[in-house]
Formats: structure tokens, sequence, C-alpha cells
């Protein structure tokens, strides 16, 4: 297992510095005693329920998760005093949140042969590569004995190449920011159910003014460095499958359609329709979403709902105007609503684990019941009703500076009804794919060639990394 791990370790990091994504930017510095207070409190609880051994069993949970952001020592009290004959002892990897570090970290701790039972991955690659690498155990004898599927129970579905290797934890989908003044200024309504056609034309509407002052109809935060690519893949990442650059198969998609309306939406936003902040402002001036959206330089952003704790307005960033969210944009009509990309936890029994079953445990009740009672996210568990669901939102809410300006009707009614695209396993030179692609829009944006020698130069390019890493 230890060669196996240190062959493959310098892609796993690799991979974690590249595609580690950004809805863990809520995980602000935390509790530094969470791990003692969650273990120091578990540990007077090993009397009572007997586990199927008989014996007390104590579980080592490791994650990148703080306190502030994941409320751990209440978690963790309310699973012991359900189970006082199991510990769950927390390791966490890193005091501030950062995903990155924390993988580093788990890598080297199963590396070294550490006792480990429960592992978060914070991202679809992550979890995709240390499954390849033999991390993480399939729980799918455990479902089939408890009498469920993870694609009907959650809104995530895990499954990689046939098996279930995690359950997700929390559900951040992709959302629409809308500035709600804007749209009653221009005569528009809260859109519920709507196609990127649709969306080009209210950002045409809600643009306003020239130069300097000039407010656009919307901001697209990428794609830049070879990283933020949801933004070259819109009219993708709305379909139930084929929603990466890679097919399963590791051969290249772009010659989906998909991919090449995805250019002329944005080619079209930006250059004819001036209502998209042009590539080059964002590149040149370095400009931050947020800023562009609360400083009301944009009416519309398209961001993950990890903006949740945030669109009620912080210190930094106060809300001055009504927020409003609208669903992740369609292609057409009739095609399925609410698919959308989404980050989540994956919450994994290690295959080194000596308690498997009493893991597996765990993790059912931390991705189900574990996460109303630890409500700081939305859980991907389906068994949550819109009430549950509108609780947690009032309690995000809460807090932040002006949570009555926001439109929270909008925002259950949209994180209900989303929906996670497939999980396609990354390929270990997935960078170097994002990178060349990246390249090849930024010479389509600038003014440098036509869509139609971008996505002809993109799938050389593509093609040639698959074959170079096929030697």
């Amino acid at each position: 297992m230890k060669k196996r791990w240190a062959s493959g370790l310098a892609i796993s990091l690799l991979l974690t510095g590249v595609l580690a994504g950004c809805g863990n930017s809520g995980n602000d510095s935390g509790n530094k005693n969470a791990n003692a207070n969650a273990s120091t409190e578990a540990s007077t609880n090993t009397d009572g329920n007997k586990t199927a051994s008989g014996d007390p069993v104590k579980l080592r949970l490791y994650t990148y998760g703080t306190e502030q952001a994941y409320n751990w020592k209440a978690t963790l009290d309310a699973y012991h005093e359900k189970n006082p004959n199991v510990t769950v002892e927390l390791v966490q990897l890193s005091e501030k949140g950062d995903t990155q570090e924390s993988m580093k970290k788990l890598d080297l701790a199963v590396a070294s042969g550490e006792q480990i039972d429960v592992m978060m991955f914070s991202d679809a690659a992550g979890y995709a590569q240390r499954v390849a690498l033999g991390m993480a155990a399939p729980l799918d004898e455990f479902l089939a004995t408890d009498g469920y599927k993870v694609e009907e129970d959650y809104k995530v579905d895990t499954h990689l190449n046939g098996k279930v290797y995690a359950l997700p934890g929390k559900f951040n989908p992709w959302y629409v920011l809308l500035n709600k003044d804007n749209l009653d200024e221009a005569g528009l309504a809260v859109p519920t159910d709507w196609t990127w056609d649709e969306y080009a034309d209210y950002a045409k509407k809600l643009t306003k003014g020239e130069g300097a002052t000039k407010r656009y109809g919307t901001y697209f935060h990428g794609p830049q460095n070879g990283g933020w690519m949801e933004y070259l893949k819109l009219m993708m990442e709305n379909q139930p499958t084929g929603s990466e650059f890679l097919k399963a198969d590791g051969t290249s998609n772009l010659d989906d359609p998909n991919f090449k309306k995805t250019l002329e939406l944005r080619v079209k936003m930006e250059k004819e329709d001036k209502s998209s902040v042009p590539y080059s402002d964002m590149i040149s001036q370095k400009l931050a979403y947020r800023n562009q959206f609360f400083n009301q330089s944009a009416s519309m952003l398209t961001i993950g709902s990890w903006m949740n704790t945030e669109i009620g307005g912080t210190d930094t960033l106060p809300l001055t105007f009504h927020v409003a969210v609208a669903p992740f944009p369609k292609n057409n009509a009739g095609d399925q609503s609410g698919i959308t990309p989404v980050t989540t936890d994956y919450v994994a029994v290690s295959e080194s684990s000596k308690n498997k079953e009493e893991a597996y445990k765990f993790v059912r009740w931390y991705t189900t019941d574990g996460q109303v009672v630890q409500g700081k996210n939305i859980p991907a568990w389906n068994g949550v009703s819109n009430d549950q669901v509108a609780g947690i939102i009032d309690a995000i809410l809460s807090g932040t500076k002006n949570p009555e300006l926001v439109d929270k009707e909008s925002l259950v009614n949209t994180l209900v009804n989303s929906k996670a695209t497939e999980i396609i396993a990354p390929a270990s030179y997935q960078a170097e794919v994002y990178k060349a692609i990246n390249e090849e829009y930024e010479k389509l944006i600038l003014g440098n060639q036509d869509i139609d020698t971008t996505v002809a130069n993109a799938k050389k390019r593509v093609d040639e990394i698959i074959a170079a890493n096929k030697k």
C-alpha cells in the first residue's frame, strides 16, 4: 500500500493544488481546540449501546473542515449521544480549512500508516484520484444491506466505475445571483426556469451606462490561468452526462456541440451585446467577483452557493440592495431543469480501517441526520424537507449583516430543485488540458482567432496531451 501511494503522491499533490474548488472559501479560521474538545467529550461516552462486535469502538475522522465552518463539537456530541459505545476522534488537517494543505497531510498520513477510519474529500477530482489509488473502501455492500441507492437518496451521485466509495455531505450547487433592484428597474421578473438565451437577454437589458461607471449585465470570473474552467463549460454543465472536457473513457469531449455553443455565448455577450465585463478587464485589473456584484458593477453573477453565507452582506462587502437567486440556466426550454455544477464533501471509509462497518454507520448518519444537526450547509440528502432547508437558510443568513434584503424564497426554491451532473474521474494530466483550452480561449476572446479555429486548436492540443500521456 505504501509503495503504491509513494508512486502516486506527486500526481495527488498536483491535482490537489490545481483542482481544489473555491467552494471551500467559507472555511475560515476554526477553533484550534475542536480536536481536543471532540475527542475528550467522546472518550467519556463509551458505555451503553453495543456495536456489532459488542466492544467499544474508536473511529478517527480526518477532515479539512474547521469548527467554525462545520460545527463539529455539536455534531459529534449528537452522534455520541445516540451511539455512546462509539468514540469519534476529530483530526483537523488545517486550522484555517485549507483543502490543499489538508489533502497533502492526508496523503502523508495514509503513506505513514496512521489509523484513519473516515476521511473527507473536497472535490470530485480528489475523490476520484484517491479511489484509484486504493484509499477508500467500496460501500456497496452496506448500501445494499440498508436498502437504498445513493443516486435516489442523495442529490449527488458518487458512483465511480460502477461502485460507491463515498456519500455526499453538503450540497453547494451553482446558481445565479441577481440584483433584484436592477431587475425591478428593467421590468424583469426573477426567473424560476430559464435558458442561456434568456440569460443573455436579461444581461443585455440590465446593462446601463458607458465608460468607468458602466454597469454590466453580468460578470464571468473565468477562465483564468487554467482555473475557473466552469465558465468555459456553461452549456455542457447543465447536461446529465458529458459535462467535462474529457469523456469517461479518457478521450476528448471537445467535439460536443455545447462546447462551441459556450464559446459562441461568451463572444456574443462580450463583443456584440457588450453586456458582460470584458475578459481583458478581468485579467488586467485582477477583478474579484464579490466586488463586481456587491459594488453593483454587474447585475448578475453565476457562481457557487458557497456564497449563501455572504449574500446578506458582510463587514467588508455590505449589501445595499435586494438580492434574489435564479437556477443555473438550461440550453433549451425542454431540457431537464435544475442540473448544475455542484461541490460537495465526499465522505469515505478508509480502506485501511479495521472498523469499516462502524465507520460506514457514522458516514451514513453524518450525511443524513448529521447534516441537519450541523446546520451549516444545505445537505445533499433528499430526506431533508423544504421546511428544514428553509430553517438552515434562516440560520445561515442570520450570520450576515442584512438578511432581510435577501429573497429567501427564490434561494430555497433554487437550492431544493438543483441536481448534480455525473462525476467523471479526472485524468492525471487534467491541469495540462485546462491550461491548453484556457490559452486557446484567450486567443479567441482577445480577437486573435475565430471560434472554429479555437475549437479545432483546442481539440488538437488536448488530443496531443492525451496521446503523450499514454506512452
